[in-house]
C-alpha cells in the first residue's frame, strides 16, 4: 500500500501513438479520472520518451505494414503470441530505447500508473520488480483478445474487454483477483443517450433514409473509396457518411465523388464526406450500420451505441480476433471480399429482423461506462 499524507493520489496514464486506439482509450480514462475530482491525473504519449529509431519503428512501421503487407502483420502477431516467452529479449530491447521514459517516471513518482499500451506497461513492471519505482501498475488491454505482449510479471490489475479474456489470463497464470472485466474504455460521451433523430438533425442528414457510416480509422487506412463507389452504384435510397480520418487525399477524393453522387428524394446528399472528427459518438448515434475495420476502440464505441457493424477485410492479427468476438456475439457481419461487400451490406439492411437482433447483440456487448469503472477500481489500489 502506498502511504500519502493529505494529498490526492497522482495518476499517470501512458498511451502510445503507434495506433489511434491506445491514445483514445487513455483520453477516455483521463476524462473519467478528472471527473472524479479525487486525484490528479496526467496523460503522456510514451512515444515521446523513446529513441528516435524506436519511435519510427512503432509509429511508421505499423501503418506501412497494415497498408502494404497485412499478411506479414498477421504472421508477426501470431508468432509472437506465446505467453511468458521471449520476455527477457523483448525487455532488453525496450530498456535500451526507453531511457527518457524511465527518467520521467522517476521524476513524476506517480502513485498509480495506468497503461493502455504494452510498451510503457512493461517498463513500469520492470522498474517495480527492480525496486526502482514505487507505484501501482494497471494495464488496460485495448483489444478483445490479450496478446502475449501485454503480459508482465509485476502487475496489480488487468482490465479486459470480455469474460473470455479474463478466463484466458487466469489459465496462463495470472491470479484471478488481479483481473477485472470492464470493457475497453471509450469516451464518457458514449454513456450519454443520444436520440437518432437529434443526431441526424445535428449533421443535416436525412431523417428517415437508412444511414451507413463508413469509417476507415484515424489514419485513413482501408479501401474506403472502392467501397463507397460500390455502395453508390447500387442506387439504393440510403445516405452514406464516409469518414476519411487523417487521410486528406482520401477525403478529397470522396468530396469529388459526392459532387456526382446526386441527392436523395428529400434533397439531402447521398454521400457526405467527413475528414478527421471528434464527433464519432454523434455519427454513430445517427447511423444504422457501421462499415469499417475491427479495431478495439472503434468496435467498443459502436457497441456502446448499440450499432451493428459490417467488418471489411479485417487486418490479420488483432483485428481478425476482434472480428471473431463480434461475429460470435451476433453484433457484426464480415465482408472478406471487397467486390461483394456492397451486395452483402444491402442484403443485411433488407433484413430488418436480423438488424434488430444485431442491435440487441451490440447493446449487450456495449460497456459505455468502462472508463469510469476502470478509474473507480484502479484508485482502490492506492487507498
Amino acid at each position: 500500500m502506498i502511504l500519502r499524507i493529505n494529498t490526492k493520489p497522482r495518476v499517470l496514464l501512458l498511451s502510445a501513438s503507434s495506433g489511434a486506439g491506445h491514445v483514445r482509450a487513455a483520453q477516455a480514462l483521463e476524462a473519467s479520472f478528472r471527473a472524479r475530482g479525487d486525484c490528479t491525473v496526467e496523460h503522456i504519449d510514451a512515444m515521446n520518451y523513446v529513441s528516435k529509431l524506436f519511435q519510427n519503428i512503432y509509429e511508421k512501421a505499423y501503418i506501412t505494414m497494415v497498408r502494404r503487407a497485412p499478411g506479414m502483420m498477421g504472421m508477426l502477431y501470431d508468432s509472437t503470441d506465446q505467453p511468458w516467452r521471449h520476455e527477457s529479449r523483448r525487455l532488453a530491447l525496450d530498456r535500451l530505447n526507453t531511457t527518457p521514459m524511465v527518467r520521467l517516471l522517476n521524476k513524476i513518482q506517480p502513485d498509480l500508473c495506468v497503461a493502455t499500451h504494452f510498451l510503457p506497461a512493461e517498463i513500469i513492471a520492470w522498474l517495480i520488480a527492480k525496486k526502482k519505482l514505487r507505484t501501482r501498475n494497471a494495464i488496460v488491454v485495448t483489444d478483445y483478445d490479450v496478446h502475449a505482449m501485454w503480459l508482465c510479471r509485476t502487475v496489480d490489475r488487468y482490465f479486459v474487454a470480455i469474460p473470455e479474456a479474463a478466463e484466458y489470463l487466469a489459465n496462463i497464470g495470472v491470479p484471478r483477483d488481479k483481473v477485472r472485466v470492464t470493457g475497453i474504455p471509450v469516451d464518457p460521451v458514449f454513456a450519454v443517450p443520444l436520440d437518432r433523430a437529434e443526431a441526424r438533425n445535428h449533421f443535416a442528414l436525412d431523417a428517415h433514409a437508412p444511414t451507413l457510416l463508413v469509417a476507415t480509422g484515424g489514419y485513413g487506412v482501408g479501401p474506403v473509396e472502392q467501397l463507397v463507389g460500390a455502395l453508390l452504384a447500387l442506387q439504393r435510397p440510403w445516405q452514406i457518411v464516409a469518414v476519411a480520418g487523417k487521410g486528406d487525399k482520401v477525403r478529397r477524393k470522396l468530396e469529388t465523388m459526392a459532387e456526382s453522387a446526386g441527392k436523395l428524394s428529400s434533397g439531402k446528399p447521398r454521400l457526405c464526406p467527413v475528414g478527421f472528427t471528434t464527433e464519432m459518438d454523434r455519427y454513430m448515434a445517427a447511423a444504422d450500420l457501421l462499415v469499417g475495420k475491427a479495431g478495439g476502440l472503434t468496435s467498443s464505441e459502436a457497441m456502446s451505441r448499440a450499432l451493428p457493424m459490417a467488418l471489411i477485410e479485417p487486418i490479420p492479427g488483432q483485428e481478425e480476433r476482434n472480428a471473431d468476438h463480434l461475429l460470435e456475439a451476433g453484433a457484426a457481419i464480415r465482408c472478406n471480399n471487397l467486390p461483394a461487400a456492397a451486395w452483402k451490406i444491402a442484403a443485411l439492411l433488407d433484413d430488418e429482423p436480423r438488424m434488430e437482433r444485431m442491435r440487441d447483440a451490440a447493446r449487450r456487448m456495449g460497456r459505455p461506462r468502462a472508463a469510469a469503472d476502470i478509474a473507480e477500481d484502479a484508485l482502490r489500489l492506492v487507498d
